[in-house]
């Protein structure tokens, strides 16, 4: 998603391209504005090219979710639209109608690409990834979806953490969170496999093997605590992702957690604008749903 500068470079020469196609058909000839559109129809299928590659390559890797797929959806309609640049002309050129269509479609996807660009920005200002110096009574760690039966990077990432959070705090009970998925076993088995084989006692592990959301994750992890002795209103370090602490904080004092602090590993850079973009959608589908 590194490329969402040139949609929206696209996204301005396709506004503009629409509300003249009319008038310069009538006045030059179709011929002239074919041509006078070739760069347009260039970019489109450069940025088309981009996109699906992105997607693409991380789909071969094992991703597989909203961040990845709607780049290749997107970048396969460009290229589309590169491809058919000439036809789509003639189409918006057959009535006024149709090129202001186009036009207030590209305005919408303008409008859309700055809400996006505007959470990105405000995700990066509110990143959240010292530990905390409280001394909490657990730990959870959040699944991240991971494909197959080993930890993904942004996975890893997140229980080095834990691992040093556990290692500060001692006492601290510590509860990997993930259900099963597209994978024969639970993550929150590939989590705590992952914490034994780096030195983490299995006494101190407890798993939670239900979730399949944040907000599941925090639920029945809450019962899990329960179970153990934990009181509600003790202490928890909630361990996730930069990108995600604003929602995980947000949805942990609706799910019961009064003094909880979400703490946040780093993301690896080649998934972070892929991750972003789902996040993106992730926040409006929580405030639909009623997580917060």
């Amino acid at each position: 998603m590194a490329s969402s500068g040139a949609i929206a470079i696209a996204a301005a020469h396709f506004i503009r391209t629409s509300h003249m196609a009319r008038g310069r058909t009538l006045k030059s000839g179709p011929m002239n504005l074919f041509a006078t559109s070739s760069v347009k129809r260039v970019l489109a299928i450069a940025t088309g090219l981009v996109l699906a590659a992105d997607g693409l390559v991380l789909i071969a890797l094992g991703y597989f979710n909203l961040g990845v797929v709607l780049p290749v959806a997107m970048g396969l309609g460009l290229c589309a639209l590169g491809l058919r640049w000439r036809q789509m002309q003639r189409w918006l050129s057959v009535t006024p109608r149709r090129a202001w269509l186009w036009r207030g479609f590209w305005w919408a996807v303008c409008f859309w690409l700055a809400t996006l660009a505007a959470f990105w920005v405000f995700l990066a200002s509110k990143k959240l990834t010292d530990v905390p110096t409280n001394s909490p009574a657990a730990i959870i760690v959040l699944g991240s979806g991971s494909p197959g039966s080993t930890p993904s990077p942004t996975l890893i990432a997140r229980l080095d953490l834990a691992l040093r959070d556990a290692a500060r705090h001692p006492k601290a009970l510590v509860v990997v969170s993930g259900g099963i998925s597209f994978r024969t076993s639970s993550e929150a088995e590939v989590m705590a496999d992952y914490l034994q084989q780096h030195g983490l006692p299995a006494g101190r592990i407890v798993k939670e093997e239900r979730s399949t959301s944040t907000e599941e994750n925090l639920l029945f992890s809450r019962r899990v605590l329960a179970a153990a002795g934990v009181s509600s209103d003790a202490p928890v370090h909630i361990v996730t992702s930069d990108f995600h602490t604003l929602r995980t904080g947000l949805i942990a004092r609706r799910a019961g957690y009064p003094a909880a602090t979400a703490i946040g590993a780093d993301t690896p850079l080649y998934l972070r604008y892929n991750i972003w973009l789902r996040e993106y959608f992730a926040v409006i589908s929580s405030w639909a749903l009623r997580e917060y």
